[in-house]
């Protein structure tokens, strides 16, 4: 009987090492599939051409973002999904109206313009704009040193910049992007007349970067206009101030927040065979800011996730669970349609499994970041030596997206795309990203990268062990 035993583990062991060993073949086969269709004939760079081109910048509320939501919904619909539909959500819609202007003066009639940009959301000047001396902080917590007696009348430079000697960019946006999102906030509670916010860019260009702003529990009364400040000005007022203390600013804006509208979040859904009712998620934000045409920002990651689904179409693979593509709308200015797809999602207690979030810019794929429980990460790891080939090497517990953060609840596994930052921050939120700024290559291998991924996730599933969470 030992002996029988015996025999049969062996065997047993045998057999599971064989289905092994032919399930690696098989997803290294198809692996490569998916990556030579989007090399190869892939459609992620011609929408994005069109995007960005015909349509241009897609800030929430606007013509452009509804043209958008319409372009994106007809494409789905050629994919020959198996739904398509358009899911309501109200956003915010704030315009920025003509073009900002500023300079500096050292003396009467001695004047130097600067690049400069209203941040999304501030307030206007008042109609003659506003002109005043300038007082340089290197954050937030500098208000306090200098006080209201210091800072009263006058407007607050912000000037802390993204620190150039962390590897990870998005570490450095981190550590300064504050002073843009609440620095008009706290300046106005010391009498500042407005604020200037050096750009969130590691290089020295003349590319002022907008992005979103609060004034917190502000009264509309107590508001003042916030502007970002081209790294080059900010290196020249910065310097000026050294040797011209009672220098002043000029600036202008024009910008209005009006009336709540209503868009919507496009989505495609490819339901599953064996397991319909599990869903898998992958998304960028169709919106973008008004400044480029928003070609890193998102349009790479809307035209990479429809991609995904494209892939699967094409290559015959036929996914056991429902994939959907989440085409979010307005996450540059309120988040909005990731907080109503994540509501609905509740409502209609839809089990979703995994997401896949792609909002770091159209560059070179590395590899991925979850948020997961410890053994699910495990099980995705053990999934690395297929991206081997494709130089993807970087999986990592360190966060997901804006948009899929929402679904978070301690069984879904979030996961963002991870691309080669170094460039992002050159673009990110100004006149510089553009379409021409973007490789083809580099984007279709992230849409393959994407696809592989979802691939995997669909074969095998996501572990259900119970475990502390680690989200």
């Amino acid at each position: 009987m030992r002996k029988i035993l015996i025999v049969g583990l062996s065997i047993l062991c045998c057999q599971l090492s064989f289905s092994q060993i032919n399930n690696a073949q098989e997803d290294s086969l198809n692996l490569r599939k998916l990556y030579d269709m989007s090399l190869l004939n892939g459609k992620s760079y011609q929408w994005l051409e069109h995007l960005s081109n015909d349509i241009g910048g897609r800030l929430s509320g606007s013509l452009n973002a509804q043209r958008a939501v319409d372009y994106t919904k007809k494409e789905l619909e050629t994919l020959g999904l198996d739904k398509v539909w358009l899911q309501p959500v109200m956003v915010p819609k704030w315009v920025r109206g003509a073009k900002e202007f500023a300079y500096i003066e050292t003396a009467p009639g001695s004047t130097r313009n600067i690049n400069i940009t209203a941040l999304g959301g501030s307030v206007s000047t008042p109609e003659g704009g506003a002109k005043a001396q300038v007082i340089e902080v290197q954050g937030i917590e500098d208000l306090a040193r200098y006080g209201e007696e210091q800072i009263k009348g006058k407007i607050v430079f912000y000037n802390r910049p993204m620190r150039a000697d962390l590897i990870s960019t998005f570490e450095a946006y981190g550590g300064c992007v504050d002073q843009r999102y609440s620095g008009a906030a706290e300046a106005a509670k010391y009498g500042a007349k407005g604020v200037l916010v050096r750009s969130m860019n590691l290089r020295l260009d003349d590319f002022p970067h907008t992005g979103t702003m609060s004034y917190g529990e502000l009264r509309p009364s107590q508001r003042i206009p916030a502007a970002a400040i081209s790294t080059n000005d900010a290196e020249y007022l910065s310097g000026l101030l050294k040797i011209e203390k009672k220098a002043e600013v000029y600036f202008k804006l024009n910008s209005e927040q009006l009336p709540d509208v209503q868009s919507y979040n496009v989505i495609g859904e490819i339901t599953g065979s064996q397991f319909p009712n599990e869903y898998i998620v992958v998304g960028g934000h169709l919106d973008s800011w008004d400044v480029g045409d928003g070609s890193h920002d998102d349009g790479a990651g809307v035209v990479q996730s429809m991609e995904v689904l494209r892939l699967f179409k094409e290559s015959g693979i036929k996914p056991k669970r429902s994939i959907r593509v989440v085409l979010f709308m307005n996450e540059e200015n309120g988040l909005r349609g990731g907080n109503k797809y994540a509501e609905v999602a509740k409502e209609k207690n839809e089990n979703h499994i995994f997401a896949l979030e792609s909002d770091s810019g159209g560059f070179t794929p590395r590899g991925f970041s979850f948020e997961a429980r410890q053994d699910q990460f495990d099980q995705i790891v053990a999934w690395k030596p297929l991206f081997k080939p494709y130089l993807i090497h970087y999986f990592e517990m360190n966060g997901s997206g804006a948009d899929i953060g929402p679904l978070k609840n301690g069984e879904i596994v979030l996961a963002g795309l991870r691309p080669d930052s170094q460039r992002y921050f050159d673009h990110h939120h100004s006149e510089n990203d553009t379409f021409d700024q973007v490789n083809k290559r580099e984007l279709e291998l992230g849409a393959a990268t994407m696809a592989s991924l979802i691939y995997l996730v669909d074969k095998y599933g996501i572990s259900k062990n119970s475990g502390v969470s680690k989200l």
